[in-house]
C-alpha cells in the first residue's frame, strides 16, 4: 500500500472517536507515517475487545461462592472437582490467580480464548469464566485434592510458563465436556475383526474430540489371496475410505470434522496406490480428501536410492507367515536381503529413486505424506519393543502391542494402544522462571494427572495402554520468540547452541520428576525393567561426556537466568536413583506443532521459525485477524526472518539439536519458497534423514499471487 493511501486511511479512521477492536487489530497491517508497524494498535484492540464485547457478555456474580454454586447447580462444573477442596482454599487460589493481573498480549490471544476455551452458557451467547477462572479450574482438576500442586499449577499457567494442550485446557472441570487427550494411535491387524473394531474405534474416539491415527502396514495388499483363493484382497484403499467416512460422520456434534491419519510402510505393495489417493487428478473412487497420510521409511530405502537400485515391496501376509509376527514387527532394513531371497514371500519391485520422486511430487501437490524415519526412531527409542507409526501431528512415537478378537468382535486379548497426553512450556518464560526445575516438574505432574484422569473405556486397548504406560508428551513453544528477544538469529551457531542446551536441561528435569513420582507411588511404568532406563544405557549419552555450551553467549544467558546446566555428576546421581525407584512415565517428551495454545500464550508455534512476522488468519465470522510475532518490535525485526527465508537446512539443524534429547518426536514442517522444485523436497528429505530427524510433518510452499508478486502475509499449508 502506498504512503498516500496509508495516510488517507488513517485520516478516515481518526474521524471515529472510538475504533472497534477489529479495526484496531487490522491496523497492524498498516505502517504509520514513519514506516513503522503499529504494535500498540493491537494492544489497544485487545483492550477494546474486553470493553466492547467481553465485559458486556459476561454473566455477573456478586462473589465466588455465588458463582460456584450457580455453576454446579446448573451443571456447568463437575461438583466432584470442587468437593476435593475447602471453599477457603479455592477462594485463596482464585485470589492468587487474579492477583497476577493477567492481560492478553494480543487481540488474537484474547479472541481465541473467549471463542474456543472459556465456559459459556448453554446457548453459547454469554461467558461464565475469565481466563483466571479457567486456569483455577484446570489446576483444581489436575491436582486432585493436592493443594500444593494446585497452587503450583496456577502459578505456572497464569505466568504463561506452562500451557496444557487444548483438550485439557478446554475441558478440565466442566460437567459437559470431551476428553482431555489430544490424539490416539491404533494398530490394525490383517483380519476382518481387527478392521471392524478399528472402524468402531474411529467413531468412538472421534466423537470424543481426539485425532486418531492408524497403521495399515499389516493389511495384505490388493490382489493378495484370502483363504488361498488368489486375487481376493482389496488392499488398503477401501479401509482408508471406510475410515474417512467414519471421521466425517462422527463430527463432534457438528462442531468440526473428525480428524484421522493412516500410516503405511514404504515397502508395502500398495504404496503407490496409497500415495495416488492424494493426487490432484485422482479418480474419485480412490481419492482421499480429509484423511492424512504418513509413510514409514526404513534406512534401506535411502540406501537403495543412493545406489539407484530397485526396492522390493513385500506381501504383509507372506511376511507374517514366514516370520510368525506382523509385518510391522519386522525390521525391513535388517531382513531386507533375507526377504528378497525368500521364495515364499511374494514381492514386486519399483525403482527406489522413482519412489522418492513420487513422494516429493505428492508432497508438492498436497503437503502429504508425513514421513517417519523408522530406523532412526527405533534407535532412539528407550522402551522395549518397536515403534511402527506416528500420530496426526507426527510427534508421538510409542510402542504398541496388537489386540486379538473373537468372532463376535469381543476381545480375546486386549493389546496396548496409545493416547497423547500433551502440554507445552513457553521457552522464553521458562528461562525467566525463578526455579527452572520446579516449572518442569509441575508440568510433568500436571500431564501425569491428564493420563491418570483419562478414561477411554470405549476402546479398551487405549485404556490399557494408558494405564500401563502413563505416557505423556511435554512439548515446547516460543523458541523463535525467545531467540529474537535475546537478539539471536534462528538457526545461527548461537541459536543451535541454545536449542541444544535448553533441551538438554529440560530432559534432566523431566526424568528426575518422573523418578520422584515413581518413588512416591512405589511403582514404575509397566515394562520399566526391560527399558534402557533400567539397564542404564539411556544415561550413557549424558554420563560419558560433558555437555556444556559451545558459545560464550549461551553460557552467559544460562548464568544470567540462574538456570543450572546439569553436570555429569548430576546425571550419575540421577541414574542411580532411577535404577532404584524407576520412572513413572514410559514416555516424557513430544513437541507438537501447537496452534491455538500458542496464541493465547503469546508464543511462536512449537520450535519453528515464524511463517510471517505479522500472521494473517481467517477466524470465522470476524474474518481476517492479524497476529504479531511475540516480543517483536520495530527495533528487532531483523531477528524475525520467516521460515521460508530461513530455509529448510537451518530448521532441520535446529530440530536435530533438540531431537537428541527428546524420547519421542518433534512435529517438523518444512518450508519452501515458491521457486522450489521436487528435487529440493527430495534434498530436504535426505538431509533430514542424515541429521537424525525422526519425523517430517507438512510440506509448506509459499504461495504467490497470479500476477507473480507475493501476497503480503499469504502463506498456505498445501492441503
Amino acid at each position: 500500500m502506498s504512503t498516500t493511501a496509508v495516510r488517507d486511511l488513517e485520516s478516515i479512521v481518526r474521524e471515529d472517536t472510538e475504533l472497534d477492536y477489529h479495526a484496531l487489530n487490522a491496523m497492524l497491517n498498516l505502517y504509520d507515517q514513519d514506516g513503522r508497524i503499529q504494535f500498540e494498535r493491537d494492544r489497544q484492540a485487545a483492550r477494546q475487545y474486553f470493553l466492547q464485547h467481553v465485559n458486556n457478555n459476561t454473566v455477573f456474580f456478586h462473589d465466588l461462592r455465588e458463582k460456584l454454586d450457580y455453576l454446579v447447580e446448573h451443571d456447568y462444573y463437575e461438583p466432584e472437582v470442587l468437593e476435593q477442596y475447602s471453599f477457603e482454599f479455592i477462594e485463596r487460589l482464585s485470589k492468587l490467580a487474579y492477583a497476577r493481573k493477567f492481560r492478553f498480549q494480543t487481540f488474537l490471544g484474547a479472541f481465541k480464548f473467549y471463542t474456543s476455551y472459556t465456559l459459556k452458557t448453554f446457548d453459547g451467547k454469554r461467558y461464565l469464566e475469565r481466563f483466571e477462572d479457567r486456569v483455577v479450574m484446570v489446576a483444581l482438576f489436575l491436582a486432585r485434592g493436592d493443594e500444593a500442586l494446585a497452587t503450583q499449577l496456577v502459578e505456572e499457567i497464569i505466568a504463561g510458563r506452562f500451557q496444557p494442550a487444548t483438550p485439557t485446557f478446554l475441558n478440565a472441570g466442566k460437567k459437559q465436556r470431551g476428553e482431555l487427550v489430544s490424539c490416539f494411535l491404533l494398530r490394525i491387524e490383517d483380519n476382518m475383526e481387527s478392521i471392524g473394531r478399528s472402524i468402531n474405534s474411529a467413531l468412538q474416539l472421534s466423537k470424543r474430540g481426539g485425532g486418531v491415527a492408524f497403521s495399515l502396514t499389516n493389511i495384505r495388499e490388493s490382489g493378495a489371496p484370502i483363504k488361498k483363493i488368489e486375487n481376493q484382497s482389496s488392499g488398503v484403499i477401501p479401509v482408508m475410505k471406510l475410515l474417512e467416512d467414519s471421521f466425517s460422520y462422527a463430527n463432534q456434534l457438528g462442531a468440526r470434522q473428525g480428524a484421522g491419519a493412516v500410516y503405511l510402510n514404504a515397502h508395502h505393495p500398495d504404496i503407490y496406490r496409497f500415495l495416488d489417493t492424494k493426487r490432484e487428478n485422482a479418480d474419485e473412487k480412490i481419492r482421499i480428501k480429509t484423511l492424512s497420510l504418513g509413510v514409514v521409511i526404513p534406512d534401506i530405502t535411502f540406501e537403495l536410492a543412493k545406489k539407484n537400485e530397485d526396492m522390493y515391496l513385500f506381501s504383509p501376509y507372506d511376511v507374517q507367515q514366514a516370520y510368525g509376527v506382523p509385518f510391522t514387527e519386522i525390521s525391513v532394513t535388517e531382513k531386507y536381503d533375507e526377504m528378497v531371497d525368500n521364495p515364499h514371500i511374494r514381492k514386486t519391485k519399483i525403482n527406489a529413486r522413482e519412489f522418492f520422486q513420487t513422494l516429493a511430487e505428492i508432497q508438492f501437490e498436497s503437503g502429504y505424506p508425513y514421513i517417519m524415519y523408522e530406523d532412526t526412531v527405533n534407535r532412539a527409542n528407550p522402551i522395549d519393543g518397536k515403534v511402527t507409526m506416528s500420530n496426526l501431528c507426527s510427534e508421538i512415537l510409542q510402542v504398541s502391542e496388537p489386540s486379538t478378537y473373537n468372532d463376535d468382535l469381543s476381545y480375546a486379548e486386549v493389546g496396548k494402544d496409545i493416547s497423547c497426553n500433551l502440554g507445552s512450556l513457553n521457552i522464553a518464560l521458562t528461562m525467566d522462571s525463578e526455579d527452572f526445575g520446579r516449572t518442569v516438574e509441575t508440568a510433568i505432574r500436571g500431564l501425569t494427572a491428564v493420563s491418570e484422569t483419562s478414561n477411554i473405556s470405549s476402546v479398551p486397548s487405549i485404556d490399557r495402554g494408558n494405564d500401563m504406560s502413563h505416557a505423556i508428551g511435554l512439548g515446547q513453544m516460543n523458541l523463535h520468540g525467545y531467540l529474537a528477544r535475546e537478539r539471536i538469529h534462528y538457526g545461527s551457531e548461537e541459536g543451535l547452541d541454545f536449542t541444544n542446551m535448553y533441551f538438554y536441561t529440560v530432559v534432566y528435569h523431566c526424568v528426575r520428576a518422573s523418578m520422584e513420582i515413581a518413588k512416591e507411588r512405589g511403582r514404575a511404568f509397566a515394562g520399566f525393567e526391560r527399558s534402557k532406563y533400567a539397564t542404564g544405557e539411556y544415561f550413557d549419552t549424558y554420563t560419558e561426556k560433558e555437555w556444556a555450551p559451545r558459545t560464550q553467549r549461551i553460557a552467559d544467558l544460562f548464568e544470567a537466568a540462574g538456570v543450572h546446566i546439569p553436570t555429569q555428576e548430576d546425571w550419575r546421581e540421577l541414574k542411580e536413583q532411577v535404577a532404584q525407584h524407576g520412572i513413572y512415565n514410559q514416555n516424557l517428551q513430544a513437541v507438537p506443532p501447537t496452534g491455538s495454545i500458542s496464541y493465547i500464550n503469546n508464543s511462536t508455534s512449537s520450535i519453528h521459525p515464524v511463517a510471517s512476522r505479522i500472521e494473517i488468519r481467517k477466524e470465522g465470522k470476524i474474518g481476517r485477524v492479524y497476529y504479531p510475532a511475540p516480543f517483536m518490535d520495530n527495533d528487532n525485526l531483523d531477528y524475525y526472518q520467516d521460515a521460508y527465508e530461513v530455509g529448510y537446512e537451518k530448521i532441520i539443524d535446529t530440530y536435530a539439536e533438540a531431537t537428541q534429547h527428546v524420547d519421542q518426536g518433534l512435529s517438523l514442517t518444512l518450508f519452501f519458497k515458491d521457486t522450489a522444485t521436487t528435487r529440493d523436497v527430495n534434498r530436504a528429505q535426505i538431509y533430514a534423514w542424515r541429521k537424525g530427524i525422526k519425523t517430517v510433518y507438512y510440506i509448506r510452499i509459499r504461495q504467490l499471487a497470479l500476477q507473480g508478486t507475493e501476497v503480503e502475509g499469504c502463506v498456505s499449508c498445501m492441503l
